[in-house]
């Protein structure tokens, strides 16, 4: 089972920054052409591209491209960039609206894996229809959700994104994807506003996170990474399904009697795949 818990954002327009991202040891890096991008140097950040991922090898991060959002003057240049990228590399859609969307990124970029922003008010009404759509991943940018809908920045704004970020976390599981990462946290030297921010966000169902700066990564990882009760209790589970016998309903009979389901024997391997990464 292949973990990811933290994926970092670097403009598209500095080169110099996509190499160390590269080599930041994050298990995503995220180029962007949006939001970190000026409108001046778009094209510029595009053309920069393949030369910048041009020696993506197999043992490094996997790689998106955050592209202008469909609609957007640029959105159309940019995949097209993307599609002169090697296969691996995957388009990150912001202001994701409706399964259209991502059927036209497919359309443009065919083969190309999409990862699906939701920002609007609209796309978390939209949540299960866009994480349905063939999509790899769904996840939130509540910078653009707090501006709509009238949030505060930071701690004082989530009281009104804890509904919000649990549909979404809801619509991903019932669409079969795997839990989605945070948003990145905006203050890059309050460590330990960010490590409260991922402790409350796993307890919701996030897994991982995205960041804007290298020295977020191990406080990433470490608030994501399991403790050691609970990887002696995911184990036990795996151990003991093992002996156990299946029933018709999708669950196990332990040999005491215990049922377990399905559903909390794979959550029990998804703790001992995030544990062994850390062993």
């Amino acid at each position: 089972m292949s973990v990811v818990l933290t994926a970092l954002y670097v403009p598209a327009d500095r080169p110099d920054r996509v190499a160390k991202a590269l080599a930041a040891g994050a298990d995503e890096v995220i180029v962007d052409l949006e939001d970190a991008v000026a409108p001046s140097r778009k094209a510029e950040a595009r053309g920069a591209l393949a030369d910048a991922l041009a020696g993506l090898g197999g043992d490094g991060p996997r790689v998106q491209v955050r592209v202008n959002a469909r609609g957007s003057a640029w959105h159309d240049d940019d995949l097209a960039a993307v599609a002169a990228l090697p296969p691996a590399v995957a388009v990150r859609l912001p202001k994701t609206d409706s399964a259209c969307d991502v059927a036209a990124v497919g359309a443009a970029a065919p083969g190309r894996r999409v990862h699906a922003l939701i920002e609007t008010a609209l796309g978390v009404e939209r949540a299960f229809e866009i994480a349905s759509s063939g999509v790899v991943a769904v996840s939130l940018g509540e910078a653009d959700l707090r501006s709509q809908l009238g949030l505060p920045a930071g701690p004082e704004g989530d009281a009104g994104l804890q509904w919000i970020r649990s549909r979404v976390v809801n619509a991903a599981a019932a669409a079969g994807l795997r839990a989605p990462m945070m948003s990145a946290y905006a203050d890059v030297r309050d460590a330990d506003g960010l490590a409260a921010s991922c402790i409350a966000g796993r307890a919701l169902g996030f897994l991982g996170r995205t960041a804007i700066h290298p020295s977020q990564l191990p406080i990433i990882e470490r608030a994501f990474r399991p403790g050691d009760a609970d990887v002696e209790r995911a184990r036990t589970v795996v151990d003991r399904v093992g002996s156990a016998g299946a029933d018709g309903a999708g669950t196990v009979v332990l040999e005491d009697g215990t049922f377990l389901d399905v559903a909390m024997v794979d959550a029990a391997r998804r703790v001992l795949a995030i544990a062994a990464r850390f062993a």
